[in-house]
């Protein structure tokens, strides 16, 4: 690979520095440029992160079967070893998933064929004290966050042996580093996902003990920056977009909006809204970012982007682990008890709302205008994006319990889903698409 940061922040930082007492550094000081990622091997069709390319959940010009069962469009399904809530990724011809053994202590990352659901291999990356389970939330796994690939390297985030520790992994799966990004105070478990940032692999950790989030060379795993939060346990996963002229790195919770600088950690700005814990991760328009939660607190609120933290609007709609969308103007938001709202994203003026019913912890993909999104127990719904009414498309059921979001590539969705027997449990990755596909 070819990034030219990674040589430099090692020079900066040192190679043997113990990252629990890692200062805030800033490469900026240095004077040193930042350049992008080559990683010409994804491709457009590729969903490589968390909620796909953008951070989104946006979907550009595919189709996506809009029924499906266990006898109609499933390309195949694959039996998913362990437990978690890890959404699949798909990056050329390999769909990659993490998952927990809770009996073995063990966490894993898989690799499956894309065309046939085949497991192509399984790396341990880590073993040792799961946080116990009187401090999990009921909801919550060993292997919640999502995987990230840059088409060269995979990585991703365990919580295990009271520690965050961020990894990499070739397409092999080999092992290539592993790094301590922070210890870890836990009070439900740990959930977000890390992103790719130019040269960077960026992971938020914010706990009870003193959170933080940092950004770490993707070829070493070195620390490139690393910043102190507040602490308190809180969930959502960070985010990177180009809003109101420049790129800004965006995560809530901890009773605040906050963007920083994702090449130096530098803080922009920050907004006093929402609540202690969210869950979801922020989206946005070219001005304003919008984000919900929470507990204790409710609140659903637009922000301006601009460097003023201003809050725009504010409503109560209380969309605690799904994250909402942004299309053509509206702001789409799905709460945990399964009521679906639309917003004027300007506004905040709400155009309708309509009770799905069953309870939800997935987010939601747009796919040429539609809206695919799957409840606790395995049903997926879609529906139309569009402010003048909900308009149902069709109901689909797979398993008993699915907490994951859905990935998309060439036209096929990829779903993990649960399922329970009286006397067992496994959990399955599949395939949707058109058998002609």
């Amino acid at each position: 690979m070819t990034k030219t940061l990674g040589c430099v922040a090692i020079v900066l930082l040192g190679c043997d520095v113990d990252v629990k007492w890692v200062p805030e550094v800033s490469i900026a000081a240095s004077g040193v440029q930042v350049s992008a990622t080559v990683s010409g091997a994804i491709a457009d069709s590729d969903w490589p992160g968390w909620r796909g390319q953008s951070g989104d959940g946006m979907v550009m010009e595919q189709a996506l079967p809009t029924t499906w069962s266990e006898t109609e469009n499933v390309v195949w399904k694959a039996t998913v070893p362990g437990r978690g809530h890890s959404s699949p990724i798909v990056v050329g011809d390999q769909v990659f998933l993490a998952t927990a053994d809770e009996s073995k202590q063990e966490q894993m990352v898989l690799a499956f064929d894309r065309l046939s659901g085949r497991r192509l291999w399984s790396t341990m990356v880590s073993q040792g004290d799961f946080t116990s389970t009187s401090q999990m939330h009921k909801k919550s796994t060993h292997a919640n966050g999502t995987l990230v690939c840059d088409g060269q390297l995979v990585y991703g985030a365990f919580l295990a042996n009271d520690a965050v520790t961020a990894f990499a992994l070739d397409l092999q799966g080999t092992e290539v580093w592993k790094q301590q990004v922070s210890t870890f105070n836990s009070k439900f478990g740990y959930a977000p996902s890390p992103l790719l940032y130019r040269s960077f692999v960026i992971v938020a950790a914010d706990n009870r003990g003193g959170g933080c989030i940092a950004a770490l060379d993707s070829d070493s795993g070195k620390i490139a920056w690393r910043k102190q939060r507040p602490a308190v346990a809180t969930y959502s996963s960070p985010v990177v977009a180009t809003v109101a002229g420049r790129e800004q790195l965006f995560i809530s919770g901890c009773d605040q909006v906050v963007a920083y600088d994702p090449a130096t950690g530098e803080q922009l700005w920050a907004c006093d809204a929402i609540a202690e814990a969210t869950c979801g991760t922020v989206v946005w328009n070219d001005k304003h970012v919008f984000a919900s939660g929470g507990y204790p607190d409710t609140e659903t609120v637009c922000v301006a982007a601009d460097g003023t933290g201003k809050k725009i609007w504010s409503g109560t709609a209380r969309v605690y682990k799904p994250s909402m969308s942004i299309f053509e103007d509206y702001l789409y938001a799905i709460t945990d008890k399964g009521i679906a709202h639309c917003f004027a994203a300007e506004t905040g003026e709400e155009k309708w709302k309509k009770r799905l019913g069953g309870n939800f912890s997935g987010s939601p993909v747009i796919c040429n205008g539609l809206i695919y999104l799957t409840d606790d127990r395995g049903k997926t719904h879609v529906f139309q994006a569009s402010p003048g009414g909900f308009e149902g498309v069709a109901e689909n059921q797979l398993g008993t319990h699915a907490y994951a979001s859905p990935a998309v590539s060439r036209g096929q969705l990829f779903l993990r889903v649960g399922v329970d027997t009286a006397d067992s449990r496994e959990e399955l990755l599949y395939c949707i698409g058109t058998t002609a596909k």
